[in-house]
């Protein structure tokens, strides 16, 4: 028990090392996402339809391969008449996955059950070697 009182700063600092540590997992579990590669495999065998919910000139400078742009700010409004079938899985896409997470919310709002938001947004993607065009 001397121990743990002479040395309270040294536990309480291998305790803060190790939740650092543990961070990342912790935060990658809870935020879940797509991966580029189960993107690919959704897009390649189910037929999702990618949703960019960039900005105009962000979606300009480079998109998705096939990518439709619905900017998050008009989503709620032009998704049901972008994509039809609710029943289609979305991949939606962002500069980093910050807005695509907010629009997988809203997609599963309005009925699209199949909505995923892809994990680190367009970076990942190209971090991934794919394929990505301009507009």
């Amino acid at each position: 028990m001397d121990f743990v009182i002479n040395n309270w700063m040294l536990i309480a600092v291998a305790a803060a090392s190790g939740a650092m540590l543990l961070w990342p997992v912790v935060q990658g579990g809870a935020a879940g996402g797509l991966t580029p590669a189960s993107a690919v495999l959704l897009i390649n065998r189910e037929k999702a339809v990618v949703i960019d919910v960039s900005e105009a000139d962000e979606y300009a400078a480079g998109h998705v391969v096939g990518a439709r742009n619905v900017p998050l700010g008009e989503f709620e409004q032009r998704l049901p008449d972008v994509v039809r079938n609710k029943a289609l899985p979305l991949v939606l896409v962002d500069a980093t996955g910050g807005r695509s997470g907010r629009a997988q919310a809203t997609a599963k709002k309005l009925g699209y059950d199949k909505a995923q938001a892809l994990a680190g947004g367009l970076k990942a993607w190209k971090d991934a070697n794919l394929p990505v065009e301009k507009a």
